[in-house]
């Protein structure tokens, strides 16, 4: 038996042009796709999650056979199944003939160190091909960012614009005669605008089978199954696209930063988990966005907007990542320590916009950047809880969440924990920016308006005592001074009566 070329593809790799089958010969090669338990369990990930990606990598198991490439499949309850990647290369090495190992790069380090160590674990070549979905190599960003005192995103955007020439005029200049339109993408949404709603895919019987396993195995696990909508296939991921490009993004740039109850959606697109996992090109997703607007089919603002969350925003997250290393997730520069509420689990919660948001979350697997951002992330901020924390609670609840572009968004941006490497600010705000672009305040028992008292909203008087208990870390940041001249100038009554609403909020998160 002629010795073939072992292709593992990983549960985010499930794309027919991932570049470890690049030139290669079908005949001379051997697919293996690997549901483990290592990878359903490092963290409890939300069932609908790994219904989502066992499902996925079924269905792209046939899509390349299909294509003529032989695929061993190996699923979670197989017998033998070794539960870790290691393991199942080391069955396939005892069943077949095998003289090398090819692999695309994998998404976080801690699978990059597993892979690194096959060629001695194993002794055969392993060849480790680079992640061709992105833009940026790290190469690239590590150039960029190699002598800078400081990593923004807006200027790694502009080079990402120019390296792919998106929303450019023939002279190099951004359309419009703006690189950024976020400044008219932060209007608070009306209910009497007709909001479009995404595909639900009905499951199908490879998907049904999964959804059974998935409810048997992890019953433990946070989420429902009840709610599962997601599309499992490239071809329903360009339905969902279709869908997006048609009826949502010519109002996503208005209404980007909304939220409102009852609505998870909103103009969003919900093709993240289809991105990340390999469904959808997200290059190829940014010149359909581009098109749109050069058809004159949406506003600029829309589609820069888009294009912005792609390009930029998440090529810059990769980048942080794989620049800062393993050692990022052990960052905590404001030494928050509080344990993480046990509501984030059930979504019992008076706050009706921590209730909104983590319902959801908990139904769907899925919540918006603001809903992310502002609502549970600005909650976990301000009340101190441990960042370390947080990043497990996103990493496990959301479908699109894979480290590379959860830890920097969290632990960076969320929690200010890496003290400022991302964020030149903390994302922390009061109940006020809630109830301007939303209407959840209006169905909350807290008071909005009021900073102390058993009736007021808890994000008022903890945003204050956020920043107070934090001066010695924030006091020179020169974006904070207004507020922290705001609270030196308000009474000591009105300080003393903050910061006791704060601790006896803080006191019965505790116990609770």
């Amino acid at each position: 038996m002629a010795e073939k070329t072992l292709i593992p593809i990983l549960g985010d790799q499930l794309s027919v042009n991932i570049s470890s089958l690049a030139g290669q010969n079908p005949d001379e090669c051997l697919l293996l796709m690997m549901e483990v338990d290592e990878e359903a369990t490092y963290v409890r990930h939300h069932k609908a999650k790994i219904a989502y990606i066992f499902s996925a990598m079924r269905h792209h198991a046939k899509a390349l056979e299909e294509r003529g490439w032989a695929v061993e499949y190996v699923s979670l309850s197989d017998p033998g199944n070794s539960g870790s990647f290691s393991g199942e290369i080391a069955r396939a090495l005892e069943r077949h003939s095998i003289k090398n190992i090819r692999i695309t790069e994998a998404g976080e380090w801690r699978v990059m160190a597993m892979i690194e160590n096959w060629e001695d674990q194993f002794g055969l070549p392993v060849s480790i091909c680079p992640d061709q979905r992105f833009i940026a190599t790290h190469q690239d960003f590590t150039a960029w960012a190699e002598d800078k005192k400081q990593l923004r995103m807006e200027f790694f955007y502009r080079e990402m614009r120019r390296k792919t020439g998106l929303l450019l005029d023939q002279d190099g200049t951004p359309e419009g005669g703006k690189w950024n339109y976020d400044s008219a993408n932060r209007k608070p949404a009306k209910r009497d605008l007709s909001i479009p709603q995404p595909i639900r895919f009905r499951p199908d019987a490879i998907t049904a089978d999964v959804l059974a396993l998935v409810a048997e195995k992890f019953a433990d696990h946070p989420g429902s199954l009840d709610h599962f909508h997601f599309a499992v296939t490239h071809e329903e991921a360009m339905r969902q696209k279709r869908k997006f490009l048609d009826q949502a993004l010519p109002r996503f740039g208005d209404y980007q930063d909304a939220l409102l109850s009852g609505e998870p959606f909103l103009w969003h697109s919900v093709l993240s988990p289809y991105i990340n996992s390999g469904l959808l090109d997200p290059l190829e997703l940014c010149q359909d966005v581009e098109r749109r607007y050069h058809d004159g089919d949406v506003p600029l603002n829309a589609a820069e907007g888009f294009i912005r969350q792609i390009i930029g925003w998440r090529e810059y997250m990769r980048g942080i990542y794989w620049r800062e290393g393993p050692d990022y997730v052990d960052r905590n520069f404001l030494a928050a320590e509080r344990p993480l509420p046990e509501f984030f689990y059930s979504g019992d919660t008076d706050m009706h916009c921590m209730a909104e948001a983590i319902g959801q979350t908990l139904d769907l697997a899925y919540a918006h950047h603001i809903q992310r951002l502002m609502i549970t992330g600005n909650f976990a901020l301000i009340a101190g809880l441990q960042p370390q924390a947080v990043h497990r609670w996103y990493l496990e609840v959301y479908a699109d969440a894979y480290e590379w572009v959860e830890l920097p968004n969290t632990l960076g941006m969320s929690q200010f924990a890496d003290g400022g490497t991302i964020a030149s600010k903390p994302y922390a705000s009061s109940g006020n920016y809630i109830n301007k672009m939303s209407d959840y305040c209006q169905h909350c028992r807290y008071d909005v308006k009021q900073r102390s008292g058993e009736n007021a909203c808890p994000f008022n008087s903890l945003y204050w005592d956020f920043l107070v208990r934090n001066r010695d870390q924030l006091g020179n940041n020169h974006r904070l001074a207004m507020p922290y001249r705001t609270w030196e100038g308000m009474d000591s009554h009105t300080r003393d009566d903050i910061r006791t609403r704060a601790e006896n909020f803080l006191d019965q998160l505790q116990k609770n």
